[in-house]
């Protein structure tokens, strides 16, 4: 992908006719993605930062007040990492192939709400999330939770389809066992045993020799947490990962 800001590449809207309107108008909602990091993402340098220390590190988190952009930050990288979209000026890591992942919430209803909202769009409205609609080959429906969804299969650029699943943390760690996984996104903060649980998925994946990665987006609402001061404690140490990405 050449570049997110597909702009200068669309046509001027008032120059359109009624029907071409519609048909552009439903085009750009279905590739949201366009919207964010433009080729001038200075402008969002801790989430710039964030990215590119994927390239050195397989556990990041973006630890950030309410309302900072933590969740967008996330299903954008996710969304990259599924389609192999990369924009130019990304310096992180990238996979070749498609991938497996999940990402993970708290519960059901807020995976639902949050992370399928952010990247699939509203329930009436699929495909309008940060995926971008014309990727998203087919989706399968959770049970229990009206209108949520199990997994979603992305068209990758390499010819292949990566599988994003969606998960809860009120579930357990054993909801977190099985197979090996390429990147595991939690938005929210889990419990130490859930953490080590999902990191075990990442150790061995195939097609790399590097390993998966975890990304962590949330706000320390719950203070000093073990998982928190295992990520504080790694960056103050100018240790090898997790490193910390704080604003």
């Amino acid at each position: 992908m050449k570049s997110q800001d597909s702009s200068k590449h669309s046509p001027k809207l008032e120059e359109l006719t009624e029907p071409e309107l519609d048909w552009e108008i439903q085009r750009r909602n279905r590739r949201k993605i366009n919207r964010y990091y433009p080729d001038t993402g200075q402008l969002y340098r801790k989430h710039l930062s964030f990215f590119r220390a994927s390239a050195q590190h397989r556990e990041r988190l973006l630890m950030a007040g309410n309302r900072c952009g933590k969740t967008t930050a996330g299903a954008y990288e996710m969304t990259v990492h599924l389609t192999g979209q990369y924009p130019d000026w990304w310096e992180g890591r990238r996979f070749t192939t498609a991938i497996d992942a999940w990402a993970a919430g708290d519960t059901s209803k807020t995976v639902r709400d949050i992370l399928q909202h952010e990247l699939l769009g509203p329930t009436h409205a699929r495909g309008t999330g940060m995926i971008p609609g014309d990727a998203i080959v087919r989706m399968t429906n959770a049970r229990g939770v009206a209108d949520a969804v199990d997994r979603v299969f992305v068209r990758h650029v390499s010819g292949g389809v990566s599988v994003l699943g969606f998960k809860s943390y009120s579930e357990g760690r054993k909801n977190f066992q099985g197979t090996a996984k390429h990147v595991i996104w939690f938005d929210e903060e889990p419990s130490i045993e859930v953490y080590t649980e999902a990191l075990m998925r990442t150790m061995k994946v195939p097609g790399t020799d590097q390993g998966g990665m975890m990304i962590v987006t949330f706000t320390p609402l719950q203070g000093y947490t073990e998982v928190v001061t295992s990520f504080l404690e790694a960056s103050d140490d100018n240790a090898p990962p997790p490193v910390a990405s704080t604003q």
